[in-house]
């Protein structure tokens, strides 16, 4: 009796990897008590089978829960319309209850189904029974034989902590539960007295910004979270899953943040192979509708890295919403996780992102200064341009204050707190991050993104004159004009390279620089393309296009 009711509560099973060999446990090695032997895969196909009970009990409670959330979402717009009919008196409302009622008994009943369905299936039996041994005993033997399944993740251990690492129970300095730190907004109106009469004014904006981010805002800014994208996905994420585990070896891991949600992840190493980058580990922040089944995660793998990738908070796997505060403790959880668990050293770890998972990767650079380097693709410098563009112009004023409040991902911000080597990949043919057309090249936000890192670090460098200069080789669309413009002001990279190297041999590496001061309009300018041509390079696509393998480079260290 207890293994049904275990059956009917039990997570839904999508899939069973096929085994490798490598993985088994060594024979000479004795099982735990707790450990459960796992049949050869051989016998059962790598994809769960269903008896016909819990197949059509299954499908029954899909089509309510994809009923419900179409509900969730227009549920505004119907009581609007039941209030207008009148249907929301109280001689209404009890028939009402009842019907629910009697809805929500026939879905239990057929939940109950379900679990017996299951309960006569040897699969599931054994699954569950490896499930419940990996819940009372965290044991390596167990864990690696529930690795071999794919589930509904809520059911999935939990692997780390974030309060894991010593280091962090003995220092004040770390993350608390309300959250990692983040760079706050300055105020729109300075010098403002922050009266309380100015706090009433300010009342009525400041409720209707918090709504506007908490409904229509978050879900634009991340339609990855949104369960009717994610349910219509879901054969795409399974059968990426699928190709990580079984062709890359990978290992997926629940991370719990310090705002308790809880982050999925997936570790591919490749340390062991005789690629000498294996030994360096590039963590993929994905985009907004990005996941790391079939995100760019595929990009580092390619090119024989070790990876980690994990998805933003409310997608797939991960608990949560994607809120900035949500998405800095995943990060930060994230990192934890490669050093403390995985064994990575910073010196060893590369954060690569692309569109929107910008603002995490520059916020584990501003956090983690030791990393060793950033690589962004197709990102921006500023969200407020990019929603500004979206929305009717009447709506400026709110939709700045709702960015700034409750969604500021400010990128640039944050990279320039980061002292490492980073490299920036601009599409030539962006739709999403430019502000007019994807031909005006100029309105590309990722030009904005080098030339306020560049003004950062080499101030005297980007005067007039090297602006004016970078503005021009931004503008050229394609590897030829690139070379005129270079040609065209003779930049000498030998010469160019000495004196940076003189700079740095007697200042030191910190950032931001003086070289430039006392150098010649026609010098700056040399040093200023040389500069922009190592920091950003060009990859002719559109923004969703999957980045190649040989794109992926190293920043250039001086």
């Amino acid at each position: 009796m207890a293994k049904l009711l275990s059956c009917v509560l039990g997570p839904r099973l999508y899939k069973i990897y096929r085994e490798r060999d490598s993985e088994r446990a060594p024979s000479g090695v004795p099982e735990t008590p707790t450990s459960v032997t796992t049949p050869p895969s051989s016998s059962w196909d790598t994809y769960y089978q269903p008896r016909a009970l819990e197949k059509h009990a299954d499908s029954i409670l899909a089509l309510a829960s994809v009923f419900w959330s179409i509900s969730y979402y227009s549920s505004p717009f119907a009581f609007f319309y039941l209030y207008r009919k009148g249907y929301l008196s109280l001689s209404k409302v009890v028939p009402f209850s009842h019907y629910a009622g009697t809805l929500l008994l026939l879905l239990a009943g057929v939940a109950c189904l379900r679990g017996i369905g299951r309960w006569t299936n040897p699969q599931y039996r054994q699954f569950i029974t490896i499930l419940e041994a990996t819940h009372r005993n965290h044991s390596a033997e167990n864990k690696r034989q529930l690795a071999n399944y794919n589930f509904d993740f809520k059911s999935w251990p939990v692997d780390f902590h974030w309060e894991e690492p010593s280091s962090r129970k003995e220092s004040r300095g770390g993350p608390s539960r309300q959250g990692v730190a983040l760079l706050r907004p300055e105020p729109l109106h300075r010098g403002t007295a922050d009266t309380l009469l100015n706090r009433v004014k300010k009342l009525p904006c400041q409720i209707t910004s918090y709504l506007v981010a908490h409904t229509l805002g978050r879900r634009m800014l991340y339609p990855g979270s949104v369960y009717l994208l994610q349910k219509a996905l879901m054969p795409m994420l399974l059968q990426g899953q699928a190709r990580l585990v079984e062709e890359c070896n990978g290992r997926r891991a629940k991370l719990l943040a310090c705002d308790g949600n809880e982050i999925d992840t997936m570790f591919v190493d490749r340390r062991g192979t005789a690629e000498p980058q294996g030994q360096k580990l590039v963590i993929c922040c994905e985009g907004n509708a990005g996941f790391y089944e079939v995100g760019c995660i595929s990009t580092p793998l390619e090119a024989g890295y070790s990876v980690l990738g994990w998805n933003h908070p409310g997608f797939a796997g991960s608990t949560g919403v994607p809120f900035p505060q949500n998405e800095a403790n995943a990060m930060d959880v994230v990192v934890q996780f490669a050093i403390h668990r995985l064994g990575f050293q910073p010196q060893d770890i590369i954060i690569y992102a692309w569109s929107i998972g910008g603002f995490t990767a520059t916020w584990a650079a501003m956090s983690y200064p030791d990393i060793s380097a950033v690589i962004l693709d197709a990102s921006f410098d500023d969200l407020v341009p990019l929603a500004l563009k979206v929305m009717p112009d009447s709506w400026r004023g709110l939709v700045t204050r709702t960015v700034r409040q409750h969604l500021n991902l400010n990128n640039a911000e944050q990279l320039c707190r980061y002292q490492g080597p980073v490299l920036l990949i601009r599409r030539t043919k962006d739709e999403i991050i430019t502000t007019t057309v994807p031909e005006d090249i100029m309105s590309n936000r990722g030009n904005d993104l080098l030339l306020k890192l560049l003004q950062y670090r080499y101030p005297r460098v980007m005067a007039e004159e090297g602006l004016r200069v970078v503005r021009q080789w931004l503008e050229a669309s394609s590897q030829l004009e690139e070379a005129s413009i270079y040609s065209r002001w003779e930049v000498e990279e030998d010469w160019c390279l000495s004196v940076l190297r003189s700079y740095q041999a007697e200042h030191g590496p910190d950032f931001p620089w003086s070289v430039g001061e006392d150098m010649s309009a026609d010098g700056r300018r040399q040093l200023a393309l040389f500069l922009a041509q190592k920091y950003l390079h060009n990859f002719e696509a559109t923004h969703c296009t999957p980045l190649p393998a040989p794109n992926f480079q190293m920043p250039w260290r001086l």
